[in-house]
């Protein structure tokens, strides 16, 4: 962090935020319902986060130029360590203090694209569950035959810190080679915490499997005691079950510069990712004025200008009307014996692949968790039609 231990927290609000982290400490159940102060509350809602995904098109779609398959699956294994900083960094403040986003409420929706020398990528993420809490996307590039789902849910806990298991997978596919990779879902931890400047740290290992026959393991580890860098990652490529065999490794840091080297003997470095060098390109939302009452930024609008204020009373209040209207609606369909329609996604009833694909790294679906497997409903996307979104949006644009 830039700054100095302590420096992340205003003066006259030491005293609610140790007494926040000292509910924290005595706190049983979700940490995520829990409202922090205002300082530390983020003006964006866990259906933004989806966005992180995509932020480098340009690397997004690289796989699909790449007509050998064990460097195709080196190249989407460099984009997903590409989104790392996007996901778990990038949203900070400017003392690199995470911030607690906004719990998304049923149907909420987040639509948005990135347009640059990639084309045109674009991004639907909805909230499918309440309880649990469970956000799905979808992100697709036409041109380049790019497209990447998945869903994920987040458990909360405090035991020394705050520690976040995600529950949930990403699966890129790729058309021209009717290629698909399965991406499990980091652990986290929040570091920083007494001095009020607390940042994601990544622990634990994730797999990225592809239906090539290729597999990528990812390490995570922080800086420690004595020794180490903050956000360090080691990563290998090797054929499916033969994990001796390294073809590549990377690592570095997933917020700073890392490495892209030949496996073997030789370890020379081949190529070198800089976030500094390699821009991200601005997503693309339409104005509040013109968004569904469902969208994120207008739904929430109020609630943000107050936490920028600094005005948690009002935050408060703004995000009480919201609950209550949801528990309205959610004992209205209770009463009429209906569930709430999503808009663009579904269950899978068989998701053969994706268990196919889980079983090779180990990973239970634990679809319990997360109210089912959801998956992108084209149909239902192809229905939708809008002025700034032509391809998808809601379909409750069309009572406007």
């Amino acid at each position: 962090m830039a700054e100095k231990e302590g420096s992340a927290v205003p003066p006259q609000a030491k005293g609610s935020w140790t007494s926040f982290l000292k509910s924290i400490a005595s706190f049983n159940g979700d940490l995520s319902t829990m409202t922090a102060p205002a300082f530390i509350l983020s003006t964006k809602s866990l259906t933004e986060f989806s966005s992180y995904w995509t932020e480098h098109p340009s690397v997004f779609v690289a796989p699909a130029a790449e007509k050998d398959p064990a460097k195709r699956a080196l190249l989407v294994l460099q984009w997903f360590i590409s989104t790392l900083k996007q996901q778990y960094a990038s949203r900070s403040d400017k003392l690199g203090s995470e911030k607690k986003p906004l719990n998304p409420f049923l149907g909420e929706l987040f639509l948005g694209k990135w347009e640059d020398q990639a084309g045109t990528t674009e991004l639907v993420s909805e909230q499918v569950s309440h309880h649990p809490p469970v956000t799905a996307y979808s992100i697709w590039n036409n041109q380049h035959g790019v497209r990447l789902q998945g869903y994920n849910a987040q458990k909360a806990s405090f035991k020394t810190t705050i520690n976040v298991k995600q529950v949930g997978h990403a699966l890129l596919h790729l058309d021209a080679y009717n290629e698909d990779y399965f991406i499990t879902l980091p652990s986290l931890h929040i570091e920083g915490l007494i001095t009020g400047s607390p940042y994601v740290e990544l622990n634990g290992c994730t797999y990225i499997h592809s239906t090539s026959g290729y597999t990528a393991r990812i390490d995570y580890s922080g800086k420690g005691w004595v020794s180490g860098k903050k956000n360090t990652f080691s990563a290998v490529l090797y054929p499916e079950g033969k994990d001796k065999d390294v073809l590549f490794k990377v690592d570095g840091q997933w917020s700073d510069v890392w490495h892209t080297k030949e496996g073997g003997k030789s370890k020379s470095i081949i190529e070198t990712f800089d976030p500094k060098v390699t821009k991200t390109t601005p997503l693309i939302v339409a104005p509040i004025e013109q968004q569904d009452d469902f969208e994120t930024r207008r739904v929430w609008k109020k609630v943000s200008d107050a936490i920028i204020k600094s005005d948690l009373d009002r935050a408060s209040a703004e995000k009480t009307i919201i609950e209550v209207r949801q528990r309205e609606m959610r004992k209205q369909e209770k009463d009429e014996g209906r569930e709430w329609p999503r808009a663009f996604f579904a269950r899978q009833e068989k998701p053969t692949l994706v268990q196919q694909l889980a079983k090779k790294v180990g990973e239970p679906l634990n679809d319990s968790q997360t109210n089912g497997v959801w998956v992108f409903d084209q149909q239902k996307a192809s229905a939708a039609k809008s002025p700034f979104h032509p391809d998808v949006v809601p379909p409750i644009y069309e009572k406007k």
